[in-house]
């Protein structure tokens, strides 16, 4: 059985002082807003962390509801969320999204996980982030960062990030779901990186089978 508590502490006490991801931002700034968090989450797919954050404050500024955004044009999406990445796909799918929330939904970012696939543009890990960050329902979610240091670590094996959500729910304990992502996140965009990870300076250095690992620092 792993120590998941010593885990989580050792890798948190390495970031100390670092800068939360971009949606957890959003998250703590607007007190959990479903909303804001399906918002950001879509903006930061395939966009660095600050132009997530820059885009997503000045979409929300202007459009803080369904309403308020199903109210601006696609182009006004367009220019207030560039140069997120495939913006324009996103703004497309920002203005549909804000009409089957009022149509479908009352307005409402659903609860449910396949409602909330049934939305453009939103896969499960969107789908995960906004149960976790906007309800706090426990759900594991799996970016590129989490299915790496999973995978690295030892603690499953698998070839895409949907299989590492699924063997993640096997081992993980369920009170561990919701921060694991915004810890490993974190790590790695500062430590555990794709390419030569910061291997000396890792507190689990030494228990790290590091696999798939090649060069490292």
């Amino acid at each position: 059985m792993r120590d998941w508590d010593r885990i989580l502490k050792l890798l948190k006490g390495r970031l100390e002082g670092a800068e939360l991801p971009s949606v957890s931002i959003v998250a703590r700034e607007f007190a959990q807003d479903p909303f804001r968090i399906l918002v950001s989450t879509l903006l930061s797919l395939r966009t660095k962390d600050k132009v997530t954050l820059e885009a997503s404050q000045r979409l929300l500024e202007k459009a803080p509801t369904p309403a308020a955004l199903l109210s601006l044009t696609e182009e006004e999406i367009q220019t207030l969320i560039y140069p997120v990445g495939f913006y324009r796909v996103k703004a497309r799918n920002l203005k549909q999204i804000a009409r089957q929330l009022i149509d479908r939904f009352q307005g409402q970012v659903p609860t449910d996980r396949e409602l909330l696939l049934s939305l453009p543009g939103v896969g499960r890990k969107t789908a995960n982030l906004v149960l976790n960050l906007g309800y706090g329902i426990p759900a594991i979610c799996v970016d590129t960062h989490v299915h790496r240091i999973s995978n690295r670590l030892g603690w499953v094996r698998t070839r895409t990030p949907e299989q590492t959500e699924y063997a993640l729910m096997e081992v993980l304990p369920q009170p561990y779901w919701i921060p694991i992502n915004e810890v490993l996140v974190a790590y790695g965009q500062r430590v555990c990186t794709p390419q030569s990870p910061f291997c000396s300076t890792c507190p689990l250095e030494q228990e790290c089978p590091k696999v798939g690992v090649g060069r490292r620092r």
